[in-house]
């Protein structure tokens, strides 16, 4: 630690521990003083609990659980980090506002952990800042408190927004790499070196991955490495100039993690891992990008989704978009070598429905589309020094022992499922393709209580040598087990509606969304009581604020042996939609599958070049009008499946409509696919 941020460190820290003393109003004592605790609590223990060979698993399960006791669902009630519960004792002025500096101030903990000193002075000097505004009755203002905030967050978005964006592309970054290589992990204390909420989840998945014989762990991560570098393979991009990898994963899993760092380097690239972000200045919504543990509590998340508030504006957003360009063009190389994301999901917490809450602090229309003007920004930042179309990925999932007492068998048979064989589903799904190449269009049915109706329109193409859908095997996208296409979004009429599904870590009941020429016309869903709260929980975390959002994939799901296993062990609600999407059709809002690497060349295993990479959106980008160039992207993509229980039917319409139906009733009846009905049976 530097000397000077060692003095800033210390002259505040003995100033919180004082703060009880001071006379100011008792309004806020409360407040400050449960702050200040929480504040001289971490700094003072996580130095110890960061020695965990000195410490029994109990003695640094009970610090981790104080660190986060105040927001654990038990307790937020009474929580100032609770808005509803910040404004009933605090006031409607300062309630909103407060809770959010203690969301942001709770970041220090892994500051503390991390060595993020500097980052952790500038903090608990806000929280300083902001406490020394109430010692004066005079000066305690809105607007006081607003503008110490506004000017933290903007004075330090060189040191903030300069890592975060380092951090995704530099293997230098090694706080995670360390704890994974250098730990005994079979003694669970390494769990607690990372200073996250440690649940059950994440003690569970260590054991049950230890018991496991180091040929079946070596398995998982080779399918895992292999479908990441089978992806450069696909898509033809060339991964010999790739020096790093972008690992993410969630705390429990790292003797598999080992393994593929392992296997990775052996392809010469090395690992960038890197926590979610931490500061709500790199947050969106409720999404963690990184390694995660458990949510200590989804609806604390949930209520601080849109805090960026208090401090956005244009100019702030302009400062955060110079931060960006400047940090990627200091280091061009690392951005070049980058290979590009290798993600581990989970499934099975117990489903979450989120409390609305009315004092809880939301963008301003103005706002709003200010940040999504920063997100195009951002987003062709970063394309220009990482292109899309020359980086790959791969995503793969894994349950937590929160899914039940079947954890073991489920854990197991999702093995299975990611390892599938590849030549026979490449078969039956040519068979699938080759028969929608002839439509003019796909007609989507549902069945019994299912509203679904949809005309899905595609591309004119040559059938001998073109192809609209891509032939999905188990390399990027684990497991196989579809077919998808990007369609035309003119005519592209109809409802869809499924009855549940979780979207971004969020239930949805009885969606429905009505598209228009390809867009979201009307949405709804049964989620509450009232109409514009589901229409408001639609557009905040399903369209992402945007006005609409058009279909960017419509794909058929072929993995008839995930939709078996799921309903067999009744877990369907609770699979990721990564493994959902293979398990009937789905429908994809936002960009396509190819958004930003639309010109690059693809073909399918029978040498067909993929041609539906693009709509009437995304074909934007090469317009000469700026303004026309920014709504080519709206940066997100949402896939939405309909279970087979709910087809009715899945019909390719000929331009002399003529009908062949696809699947019926929820059963493959395309004449070559009648092998994926076996698992039903």
């Amino acid at each position: 630690m530097e000397d000077d941020i060692r003095e800033r460190i210390n002259l505040s820290i003995g100033r919180i521990r004082y703060i009880e003393k001071d006379a100011y109003s008792a309004r806020f004592k409360a407040y400050f003083k449960e702050v200040a605790d929480f504040i001289v609590y971490a700094y003072d223990n996580i130095p110890k609990a960061k020695k965990v060979n000195r410490l029994s698993f109990n003695e640094l399960y009970e610090i981790n659980q104080e660190l986060y006791d105040d927001i654990l669902t038990d307790n937020y009630p009474t929580s100032f980090a609770n808005p509803d519960y910040a404004v009933e004792f605090l006031g409607e002025e300062f309630g909103r506002i407060l809770a959010f500096l203690y969301y942001e101030i709770r970041g220090i903990i892994p500051y503390l952990y991390e060595d993020r000193y500097e980052e952790f002075a500038s903090v608990i000097e806000l929280f300083l800042e902001v406490y020394n505004v109430f010692l004066d009755p005079e000066t305690a203002s809105y607007k006081y408190v607003r503008d110490a905030i506004y000017y933290h967050m903007y004075d330090y978005a060189d040191v903030t927004v300069e890592r975060r964006t380092l951090e995704t592309v530099s293997p230098d970054f090694t706080f995670a790499t360390d704890i994974i290589m250098n730990s005994d992990l079979t003694d669970l204390r390494y769990l607690f070196k990372y200073g996250e909420y440690i649940s059950e989840n994440e003690t569970k998945t260590a054991e049950f991955l230890n018991k496991l014989s180091e040929t079946e762990v070596r398995s998982m991560a080779k399918t895992y490495v292999d479908g990441f570098i089978n992806g450069f393979k696909t898509m033809g991009i060339d991964i010999s100039n790739k020096r790093s990898v972008n690992i993410r994963y969630s705390i429990g899993q790292e003797r598999m993690v080992r393994y593929a760092i392992e296997m990775f380097k052996e392809h010469n690239l090395s690992p960038v891992i890197f926590r979610y972000a931490t500061s709500r200045i790199n947050r969106r919504l409720t999404i963690r990008t990184g390694f995660v543990s458990t949510f200590a509590n989804q609806q604390y998340e949930y209520d601080h989704r849109m805090d960026e508030a208090v401090f956005t504006d244009k100019a702030l957003l302009e400062r955060k978009l110079e931060v960006i360009e400047d940090t990627y063009k200091k280091n061009e190389k690392l951005a070049k070598e980058y290979a590009g994301p290798a993600v581990i999901e989970t499934f099975g917490e117990k489903p979450f429905k989120p409390v609305i809450k009315n004092n809880v602090i939301k963008l301003s229309e103005k706002q709003q589309k200010a940040v999504l003007d920063y997100q195009t920004k951002s987003a062709n930042i970063t394309n220009k020094y990482i292109p899309r179309d020359k980086y790959s990925f791969t995503i793969i999932a894994y349950p937590v022992p929160e899914i039940g007492d079947n954890f073991e068998d489920i854990f197991a048979e999702v093995v299975k499922v990611n390892t599938l064989d590849n030549e026979l589903y490449k078969n039956i799904q040519e068979h699938i393709i080759n028969e929608l190449n002839k439509a003019y269009y796909v007609h989507v049915k549902g069945t019994n209580k299912n509203k679904t109706d949809i005309k899905v329109m595609l591309h004119k193409i040559n059938p001998e040598r073109e192809t609209n859908f891509e032939n999905c095997l188990a390399d990027v996208n684990i497991p196989l087990g579809e077919v998808f296409t990007s369609p035309v979004l003119t005519g592209t009429n109809g409802i869809l509606n499924v009855s549940e599904v979780y979207l971004n870590e969020l239930k949805y009941t009885n969606l429905c969304i009505e598209f228009k020429d390809g867009k979201m016309f009307k949405y709804s869903c049964d989620n509450f009581a009232k109409e514009e709260d589901n229409k408001a929980f639609i557009e905040e975390n399903l369209m992402f604020n945007h006005e609409t959002l058009p279909i960017g994939e419509f794909a058929i799901g072929t993995n008839t042996v995930a939709y078996v296993m799921a309903k067999r062990f009744n877990i369907l609600h609770r699979l990721p939609i990564l493994i959902v999407e293979k398990m009937g059709p789905h429908f994809a809002v936002g960009d396509t599958c190819y958004s930003y690497s639309e010109d690059m060349k693809l073909y399918n295993p029978d040498g067909k070049e993929i041609i539906a990479k693009d709509n009437e959106c995304s074909v934007l980008r090469n317009s000469k009008d700026k303004t026309e160039r920014e709504k080519a992207y709206f940066n997100c993509h949402t896939d939405i499946t309909i279970p087979y229980e709910e087809i009715g039917s899945i019909a390719a319409v000929h331009p002399d409509g003529k009908e062949v139906l696809i699947i019926e009733n929820g059963r493959f009846v395309l004449p070559g696919t009648e092998k994926l009905n076996e698992a039903f049976g």
